[in-house]
Order: structure tokens, then C-alpha cells, then sequence
């Protein structure tokens, strides 16, 4: 048997009837820039997450340098985060001027540790960007609470994360500003790459949509320095239809999990997801921690079992991170999961059948 880690494919064919009207609809009214799918998609992803407003990005990337830049973040200024993550939560800080300061992650739930967050606050701290890693929000009251004893803004990671909850209130909607990114292999997707900022503050929206175009309003005059973050139609159009799913493969994606854990119970070696009772994950990734995790991946790949991990260098040990002064065993937890960790596959038009070849194939490589 084949599982592959996802399978878009499948995915597609259950919708291509849809997409390809909506498609159809923005060529032929030729609005490749901007127009009314984009707007369209900005108030149902506002509404979708329990925000007042919401700006397209031209990535997930995009939406968190649109949104640091928007808080007058760069040179001078440190941002607080998790070096557990994918590139562009630092990469992004770094791009602004502004230094990322690495706080380690609770092991339990890889998403960063509110405990640690106050030693390393300084004078010169601007923001924290918490990321929802896997699906699962971080804990935010702790962080929010820091924030806001010192007058500092927090932007949400959530590119893995849409819909998913904490305490009763969705990814995006708790911090000053959150992030999203519909790069195809999340959970809402698109054909290519796409992303949104969402926020409350109606100041900070304005702001954002104006850098997106560079920094101008009206057209050719600009009040900042800003990028070209725009959000294509073609994407919009797709992540319309896209949207009206989502819910339903949010919960084929808990009931996959739900599986999972019932199959690896009996087992010492597979330590499953760690979901705090208070949180509502979305499963963009499914990911066990292991040991021997490189023999049990290279098995894996043996039997056609798709798998990934998430992510194998921490960033402060990353070569271009190297002037921050870090070394290894500064942030242990992170470390360690990342020699640990892999991801099975979890999208919801997986069967039983392959779930348990799956585990099956996880079990023999031990």
C-alpha cells in the first residue's frame, strides 16, 4: 500500500466542479489584481476567525512582515519567539532590522513556553510572536498578560492553525494582529501561495493594507516604505470554496487523530499529540515523537508511508542565525524534539485501512 503524507489530488477531484467556475468567473472578468473575490474572501476569513477585519497577503511570509512592519518594527528593536518553527517566524524579524530573541518550547505541546518569556524581556523587546505550531494555539493568556503589563504588541503565528481554538476563541483573534498562510499543503489551501492578516484594531488594519501596496494611498503617493503583499484573485476565488469545507475536514482530521491515538495506546515508544484540555486543534500536522525517529522515518519510506519532520534544525542554531550567539543546548526542549519528532499522515480522505498500515508500519520499526 501507498499513503502518502498528503494527497491534494484527492482532494481536488471532490471539488473541481467547484473550483473551476471560480476560476472561470476571475478570467473572464479579467480583476487579476485586487477586486471583489478578495474582498469577499478577507470579510468570510474575518468572520471565520471572530475578527473585525481582515487584509490578504501574498504568502504566509508576507502576512507577518506585512504585520511587524505595520508595528514600526526594525533596527533597535528585539521580537521574542519560538526557535521551534518554520523559517519565516524568524526570518521574518530579521528582515525588519530588528534581532529575534529564542525562547524554548513547552516539550509537551512544542508551542513556545509562556514561563520563560519574562527573563528574556528588554528594554528594547517590541513584540512576541507566538506560533500555533501543528494546529494547536499556544498559551496565550500568560503571553497576552506579559504584553500587556509591557504596552507590547503579539502576533500570532497561525499559519498552521486557522479555526482552531483556545479557551473558546479562535487562532488570530486573541493577540494584536494574527497571521495565516494557505500555502497548499495547510489545511485551507490554495494553488499556490496566499495569505491573511487578521486584527481588531481598525488603525493597524488600515496600515497593513495600505503597505501591502507599497505604501501608497492614494496611488502614487506613499505615506511609507512599504512591499508588494498583495493576495491574487485566482487564489481568493479558490480559498472561497475551499473555506465552506473546512469545518467538515477540521473534524476528519480530529477523527483521524482520535484513531491514532487509540492504535499507538498499547505502545512505549510512540508518544502521541499532548492537546491541553483547553484547545481545539486542527491537526495540520499529526506528529509523534519517537526514538531512533531518522530509522523509524527511513522505514517508512520503505513501505511508501508518506512522512515529515517538522523541522529538523531549530533556528538558533541555523547558519544565518549564527550572530545571534546561540549554541547548542541553549534551548534544550527544542533541540530535542527536533532529533524526536515526525509526521504521519493525518488529511481526512485517509480510510481505516490506511491509518492502520500506518501504525502498522510505525510498530515494525521498532
Amino acid at each position: 500500500m501507498k499513503v502518502p503524507l498528503l494527497d491534494l489530488v484527492a482532494q481536488y477531484k471532490t471539488l473541481r466542479d467547484e473550483i473551476r467556475p471560480a476560476i472561470d468567473e476571475v478570467l473572464e472578468t479579467q480583476r487579476c489584481i485586487g477586486g471583489p473575490k478578495v474582498t469577499e474572501l478577507e470579510q468570510a476569513v474575518a468572520e471565520y476567525s471572530d475578527c473585525k477585519f481582515a487584509i490578504g497577503a501574498s504568502s504566509g511570509t508576507d502576512a507577518i512582515l506585512n504585520a511587524l512592519m505595520s508595528l514600526d518594527i526594525g533596527p533597535g528593536d528585539e521580537v521574542i519567539t519560538t526557535p521551534y518553527t518554520f523559517f519565516a517566524t524568524g526570518g521574518c524579524i530579521a528582515r525588519t532590522g530588528a534581532r529575534p530573541v529564542f525562547v524554548d518550547i513547552d516539550p509537551r505541546t512544542y508551542n513556545i513556553d509562556p514561563k520563560l518569556i519574562p527573563a528574556a524581556l528588554t528594554a528594547n523587546t517590541k513584540a512576541i510572536i507566538p506560533v500555533h505550531l501543528y494546529g494547536q494555539v499556544a498559551d496565550m493568556d500568560p503571553i497576552m498578560a506579559v504584553a500587556c503589563d509591557r504596552g507590547i504588541a503579539v502576533v500570532e503565528d497561525g499559519a498552521q492553525s486557522i479555526g482552531s481554538t483556545y479557551r473558546g476563541r479562535k487562532a488570530g483573534s486573541i493577540g494584536t494582529v494574527g497571521c495565516f498562510s494557505f500555502f497548499p499543503s495547510k489545511n485551507l489551501g490554495g494553488v499556490g501561495d496566499g495569505g491573511m492578516i487578521v486584527t481588531n484594531d481598525a488603525d493597524l488594519a488600515e496600515r497593513c493594507a495600505i503597505m501591502r501596496n507599497h505604501g501608497s494611498k492614494p496611488k502614487y503617493f506613499h505615506k511609507f516604505v512599504g512591499g508588494n503583499f498583495r493576495l491574487d484573485p485566482i487564489q481568493a476565488a479558490v480559498l472561497l470554496v475551499k473555506l465552506r469545507h473546512l469545518p467538515g475536514w477540521h473534524e476528519g482530521r480530529r477523527a483521524n487523530a482520535a484513531y491514532y491515538d487509540a492504535a499507538f495506546a498499547g505502545s512505549d515508544k510512540v508518544a502521541t499529540p499532548h492537546i491541553e484540555s483547553w484547545n481545539e486543534s486542527i491537526y495540520n500536522q499529526y506528529v509523534i515523537r519517537v526514538p531512533n525517529r531518522d530509522r523509524v522515518r527511513d522505514h517508512l519510506k520503505e513501505k511508501d508511508v508518506g512522512c515529515e519532520i517538522y523541522y529538523p534544525l531549530p533556528l538558533h542554531l541555523q547558519e544565518c542565525f549564527a550572530d545571534l550567539g546561540y549554541s547548542e543546548g541553549d534551548l534544550p526542549h527544542s533541540e530535542q524534539a527536533a532529533k524526536e519528532t515526525l509526521a504521519l499522515p493525518i488529511y481526512s480522505e485517509l480510510t481505516d485501512e490506511m491509518q492502520d498500515y500506518v501504525v502498522q508500519s510505525v510498530l515494525e520499526a521498532f
